[in-house]
């Protein structure tokens, strides 16, 4: 299960990569490829759309979670997977 912390960071590494996709970071990429990374980026969301979404939605995503409430987190999500996978 993906921790809001997680999730958060998978974006922003996301929108990271695209960019240096699109930025000709990595050699032969073909046009289009970087294109469609460069249309993408175009609509995708950045640190500040994640920063609003984590304050009007903090269970979706977190910039960063202390340790003490990931590890509760973390132990609720496995108390509820074994009642999901019963069903």
């Amino acid at each position: 299960m993906t921790l809001p912390d997680e999730r958060y960071r998978a974006v922003r590494s996301t929108e990271e990569f695209l960019q240096r996709l699109a930025g000709g970071h990595y050699a032969r990429v073909p046009k289009a490829v970087r294109g469609e990374a460069l249309a993408l980026l175009r609509h995708y969301p950045g640190k500040w759309d994640l920063q609003r979404a984590a304050t009007a939605a903090p269970e979706v995503f977190q910039e960063r979670m202390e340790d003490l409430h990931k590890f509760i987190v973390q132990g609720q999500q496995q108390q509820q997977q074994p009642e999901e996978n019963s069903s």
